[in-house]
């Protein structure tokens, strides 16, 4: 029969097992997590647009400021019943999803770089917070400048506004990391390019998708603002032509309508892509608090 001391033991390390262990909590029905998920956005916006119609009743503005809500929306009907919004959707949507790849193929590694090593962090490190801060409207007249009116510099554009937003994601992540770990990785005799995969990444993976979230919202605000200023016949017609439309021929209906889509987009994408993606991230690690 073990001793107390034995007994004592077991008892504190079955303890502390069990605060390692992910809380479980009861499964609430499909039905009730969607209903208590769109709930509240949808009585937000149902304010919203009784506000709205309030004031354009009201008429504290001209109708030319404020139109009626159901005057957009007969806007967007029209722009569906045409078939254009699939054209100004896919327009946009694929050149900001382009340039968000290609803006995590390159801000990954470096933000690896900046991250484990020291010179490189001292030399380009506050660059990549100031560039951040950068709004990225002012890439635009550099970037028609350097490359024309074409896709190049609606592109460079999305890379600059979004690269160092996810590198520095990636930054804040790996310095998070316990310092035990890298340790464990060298002593099991994993390289760089080992431990940058197995360890380092997992171990900064939810400051790593804060950066890439962050880094697509900029992204398509970089690319919103490339598409309103620069205009080609070359270019196509995304969002920010639509929009731009709207205020050359004075049409706040038509303005209303691309700033709603153009926020739905943002909503959409969060929503569909990342937010699963964070709460699977946040489960498998146990923090099911995060959750609710």
């Amino acid at each position: 029969m073990p001793s107390p001391e034995v007994q004592d033991l077991s008892k504190v390390e079955a303890g502390l097992d069990a605060l390692d262990t992910p809380t479980t909590t009861q499964t609430e029905p499909r039905r009730r997590r969607v209903l208590r998920a769109a709930l509240p956005p949808v009585i937000a916006l149902v304010v919203v647009v009784a506000i709205w119609q309030a004031l354009w009743a009201a008429a504290f503005w001209p109708e030319f400021q404020l139109p009626a809500p159901l005057a957009v929306w007969s806007k967007f009907e029209d722009l569906v019943g045409t078939g254009k919004i699939w054209e100004v959707l896919w327009t946009s949507i694929h050149r900001a999803a382009l340039g968000f790849l290609a803006a995590v193929v390159i801000a990954t590694p470096l933000g690896l770089l900046v991250a484990k090593v020291r010179h490189v962090r001292a030399a380009i490190g506050p660059l990549l917070s100031g560039l951040q801060s950068l709004p990225s409207v002012a890439w635009v007249p550099a970037a028609i400048l350097w490359f024309g009116l074409n896709d190049g510099s609606i592109y460079f554009v999305v890379l600059a506004g979004s690269i160092p937003s996810i590198a520095n994601g990636l930054v804040a992540g790996i310095d998070q990391i316990p310092p035990i770990l890298p340790r464990v990785g060298k002593t099991l005799g994993a390289g760089k390019l080992a431990a940058a995969r197995f360890i380092l990444l997992p171990a900064a993976l939810p400051g790593y998708i804060a950066g890439l979230k962050q880094g697509w919202a900029f992204s398509w605000r970089s690319l919103m603002a490339a598409e309103l200023i620069a205009q080609s016949p070359d270019l196509g017609f995304g969002l920010g032509a639509y929009l731009n439309e709207g205020s050359n021929y004075n049409d706040m209906a038509e303005v209303l309508t691309a700033i709603f889509l153009i926020l739905i987009v943002g909503i959409g994408i969060d929503l569909l892509l990342f937010r699963p993606i964070e709460r699977a991230v946040l489960r498998a690690r146990g923090l099911t608090g995060a959750l609710t």
